[in-house]
């Protein structure tokens, strides 16, 4: 057993020594320069991608999304062919590799087609730019302020404060309401008054509510219509138009400022009412007649 475990080692260091005579230099000049490449490869990439950064800041200074998931692509495919170059100078033949990593990512993209709609539906986010960072929204049925994007989900933190994370492709599939994107809202207070009160009255009380908000702006001007006859009251819209930013203040204080005017001129807001009219039986009515 020993000596079968001598010879044996014999036999390998023989067959290394022979190796390292013949093989041994070029494989020690390839690895060589496998490395030279490496590193060469390496700071190439780290250059390009910081000028391929910036050059894309330059042109789509809005859009950081799209201008990271490009940089990113880019330099992942960088990667690889920089590792087919070091492998190819390794004596690896890359031919089977590359075969096999196709086969691999074909049975991958069954098993993660969730994670693969949501990254399509990120590169649609990325060039439609529905929304960005600071945004406030209302996205797959949820209202907030954008504090993350990337390739693969949206994050929002609701006024609440609570963080939620949606999928992109939840996010692209449903309508998306953007409450940011343009410089101006309308602010909408609807009260219900009196059928008996004087509704010129009270849509130039209204008014005068709006009016009286610094934040209001004066064009368009605000303006106050019966939109509906109700069982107990006529709804009064009030409307006037603000700054994006302002729309929240002004909407508080429009409502608590129509009140009190209502109150100051003698608008009546009424409570919901129910009229029940009771009828007596002709028995009733011939007992009480008796």
């Amino acid at each position: 057993m020993v000596e079968s475990l001598k010879a044996y080692i014999g036999e390998s260091a023989r067959e290394l020594v022979a190796w390292a005579t013949g093989k041994g230099a070029q494989f020690a000049l390839n690895l060589a320069l496998a490395l030279v490449i490496f590193a060469v490869g390496a700071i190439a990439i780290r250059i390009a991608a910081k000028f391929l950064r910036r050059g894309l800041e330059g042109r789509v200074k809005s859009n950081q999304m799209l201008v990271s998931f490009v940089v990113s692509v880019a330099v992942k495919a960088a990667w690889a062919f920089l590792a087919v170059m070091v492998l190819d100078r390794l004596g690896v033949e890359v031919g089977p590799l590359v075969a096999g990593l196709g086969i691999t990512g074909f049975i991958l993209g069954f098993a993660f087609q969730e994670s693969l709609g949501s990254l399509a539906a990120g590169m649609m986010i990325a060039v439609n730019q529905p929304f960005k960072v600071g945004d406030f929204v209302s996205v797959a049925g949820f209202d907030g302020t954008i504090v993350h994007l990337d390739m693969m989900a949206v994050t929002l933190k609701t006024g609440d404060n609570r963080r939620i994370t949606i999928p992109n492709k939840q996010a692209w599939g449903q309508p998306i309401v953007n409450f940011s994107a343009l410089e101006l809202r309308r602010v909408d207070v609807t009260v219900g008054v009196a059928y008996g009160a004087d509704i010129a009255k009270a849509r130039e009380s209204a008014v005068s509510a709006f009016r009286s908000i610094p934040q209001v702006l004066q064009d368009p001007p605000p303006m106050a219509e019966a939109v509906s006859l109700g069982e107990s009251a006529v709804g009064l819209a009030c409307r006037a138009w603000v700054k994006n930013a302002d729309y929240w203040p002004v909407f508080f204080a429009a409502t608590r400022a129509v009140k009190e005017a209502f109150a100051r001129d003698g608008v009546k807001i009424p409570y919901h009412q129910v009229e029940v009219h009771l009828e007596k039986s002709l028995s009733e009515t011939a007992n009480s007649a008796s």
